[in-house]
């Protein structure tokens, strides 16, 4: 069997495969609730094949949201919309895993296909973002206001009861989101942390406020569960985060229960030059893999089947999420099966009789 196809067992819980459905934020959703789409987009996924069907950013406060348009988690309300998704997902033989954030400096801005940049005035139903310190991501950003730790304490709080209601509205994977620079990664990097108390200056300090509400977060949710943590391995700038600290933060995650580092990079730089190529992030996955000691996922152009199983085969990581490949192709995993030859991958039976007729070859993606 092709190790793509492999189960993944976390804890007490089983993956069939290791594909996972990389959580992509849609800019579709009312006072954070979430819809329709939000049910056709990732149900059509988990039909699709993934193992894993990841929701995207779902912000633990009002003012944690990227945009206006953001899921939410921040109240009770939110719960069953969220469980409709869940009773779905689960249905079709997938797991269900929602990414907690909150947005920090980057919060407050306009759905992408808008065309605008920058923070939403508050005359048009912005808001004053929050940060580490009171250093906007770029001069089309509001500058955010630097927090208290009374503030903080909060942000933990409304962490901790993002993942309770998680819990009740049916997700088996919960992810902390410390990575794009969002507001945990501000934290982590000195490019956007320039405190002078005990969360700010030194590795030592930067880290603790994750490490805080990742302890946390592992307190409410189940030890029969898994926890990820989602991590920009570098800044790609001079002086910014670095895959060296990384490592160290991913061994010190690990030792709080954390069960697998999602690793990307990234996202707190405007001026950041990233070789952007096929696998071009695996490197830091198969870092925190060998050298933390923690299973790790990998995602970046990976769009291929058998660059996927690479991956996997080399022990570089052992999850792989998939984002625009699978805004591309939902049912990517059900053709890479067949690509892959004899794998024991069902589709669903409403599609069987396209199933059996043979699927034809995928092209390869830009292939014409």
């Amino acid at each position: 069997m092709s190790q793509l196809f492999e189960p993944l067992t976390l804890r007490q819980l089983t993956l069939s495969n290791r594909i996972a459905v990389s959580p992509m934020c849609q800019y579709s959703a009312q006072d954070g609730l979430a819809n329709d789409w939000h049910l056709v987009h990732l149900g059509s996924r988990a039909v699709g094949g993934a193992g894993l069907v990841i929701v995207e950013a779902t912000a633990i406060a009002p003012e944690g949201r990227i945009s206006a348009e953001d899921l939410g988690i921040w109240n009770d309300e939110q719960v069953e919309p969220l469980r409709r998704i869940t009773r779905f997902i689960e249905s079709q033989g997938a797991v269900a895993g929602v990414q907690l954030a909150h947005a920090g400096r980057k919060a407050s801005t306009w759905a992408p296909w808008l065309g605008k940049h920058g923070s939403v005035p508050i005359s048009e139903g912005g808001w004053t973002p929050v940060a580490p310190s009171a250093i906007a991501f770029d001069p089309q950003h509001t500058a955010p206001i630097a927090l208290s730790e009374e503030q903080m304490a909060t942000i933990k709080h409304q962490f901790v009861r993002g993942a309770e209601r998680a819990l009740a509205a049916g997700f088996k994977v919960a992810e902390v989101h410390a990575a794009h620079g969002y507001l945990l990664h501000q934290f982590l990097s000195p490019l956007s942390n320039q405190r002078r108390d005990q969360y700010g200056t030194c590795f030592e300090n930067r880290i603790r406020f994750l490490l805080e509400v990742t302890e946390a977060v592992r307190t409410v949710w189940p030890q029969e569960l898994p926890l990820f943590v989602r991590l920009s391995a570098t800044d790609w700038v001079e002086d910014g985060w670095n895959p060296d600290e990384t490592v160290e933060l991913a061994r010190r995650l690990k030792a709080l229960g954390v069960d697998l580092i999602d690793v990307s990079s990234g996202g707190t730089a405007v001026n950041a030059e990233i070789p952007v190529g096929p696998g071009y992030q695996t490197q830091f996955a198969e870092r925190v893999r060998k050298e933390a000691g923690v299973a790790s996922g990998t995602v970046g152009m990976i769009t291929e089947p058998v660059q996927a199983e690479h991956i996997l085969r080399t022990g570089q990581a052992d999850l792989i999420l998939l984002a625009r490949e699978l805004l591309r192709d939902p049912y990517w995993p059900l053709h890479a099966a067949d690509e892959l030859g004899g794998q024991p991958v069902p589709w669903p039976a409403q599609y069987l009789r396209a199933a059996q007729r043979g699927t034809p070859k995928r092209k390869a993606y830009g292939q014409v």
